[in-house]
């Protein structure tokens, strides 16, 4: 499924791992950047827009223009979710609404305006507690322990079905936790706003350590899409994108610590569920890259790196507001 060269439209366009993805396509592509801008900012398109072959359109996927704003458009890549794994387990209507029910009208919008090539933003979460650390995509059963990751188990699933039923080429990408330039969401995000707050005292959701799992930087991400998008083979494929290794918690926040150049943080625990920091918390994540790195793929970043360089890209934003 090639992405350059063709009429694209994106979800979720003005967030985190959309607008990335944007700033890459944009000047190769026909793009129509698609955002509601409940929690993206347009600000983060500016970039992609001013390459002249980009369109910025506010619209929910739960609204009724899909299928004509989607007219003409070759391949649709979803990044549009409610990615809040922590409050969906007090309420999971919004994860129901915003990732299944939104995923399942953007299939059929596609469908009805001859969409061929359908991307899915997927995650780690699928895998629930795997038995099996690096974990691969052939990896089973599936058994996600938060309402976050059975709500993409869910998305995944219908894609495949469109895929099998009407002939469009799906991909997934599983995620491990991305972090970087424009996340306001995820651990880093939330350690670094504490400190801003109190420079020596950081509360951590959790028992000290803390879980362990893989981080990957954006720029890997978006390198992981285009490399996983260029080699897929339908109906649908699958891809792990992540690094090679994991950190704790308490390694997050130490790390971040440095790179805030910070000294006599007291840390405090605030005890956590069950091993994690809150239920549907995932303990340990390492996914299995080797499918994906045999297109040519690496990540740059270990997972210590990605931390430090997502801590350095937040400081350089919240120095230039």
């Amino acid at each position: 499924m090639k992405l350059r060269d063709r009429r694209v439209a994106i979800t979720g366009a003005a967030g985190f791992i959309g607008s990335h993805v944007a700033d890459v396509l944009a000047g190769s592509c026909d793009l129509v950047l698609i955002d509601n801008l409940s929690s993206g900012k347009k600000g983060n398109l500016a970039g992609a827009l001013k390459k002249g072959r980009a369109k910025f359109v506010r619209e929910d996927l739960l609204g009724g223009k899909l299928p004509s704003l989607l007219k003409g458009t070759e391949v649709v890549l979803h990044f549009a979710a409610n990615p809040d794994v922590r409050s969906s387990a007090d309420d999971p209507n919004p994860t129901f609404e915003e990732n299944i029910v939104a995923t399942f009208r953007l299939l059929e919008a596609s469908r009805k305006a001859g969409v061929k090539g359908f991307v899915l933003a997927s995650t780690s979460t699928v895998y629930g507690e795997a038995a099996r650390v690096p974990t691969p995509e052939e990896y089973g059963p599936l058994m996600p322990i938060s309402m976050y990751g059975a709500s993409k188990l869910t998305c995944e699933a219908l894609a495949a079905s469109y895929a099998h039923t009407y002939g469009m080429e799906s991909v997934v990408f599983r995620f491990a936790n991305v972090v970087g330039g424009r996340s306001r969401h995820g651990v880093v995000w939330d350690l670094v706003q504490k400190l801003k707050r109190n420079p020596k005292k950081l509360e951590i959701i959790g028992r000290e350590p803390g879980t362990s799992k893989s981080y990957v930087h954006i720029d890997d991400a978006v390198r992981g899409i285009l490399a996983g998008a260029d080699r897929a083979s339908g109906p649908q494929d699958v891809y792990n994108v992540g690094s090679y290794d994991a950190i704790s918690v308490k390694e997050i926040a130490e790390t971040i610590v440095r790179e805030m150049e910070l000294s006599d943080v007291a840390f405090t625990w605030t005890g956590g569920v069950a091993g994690g920091g809150w239920k549907g918390d995932v303990k340990r994540m390492i996914l299995d890259t080797a499918k994906l790195r045999m297109t040519g793929w690496r990540p740059k970043f270990t997972s210590a790196e990605a931390v430090a360089q997502a801590a350095r890209d937040g400081l350089s934003s919240f120095i230039k507001r």
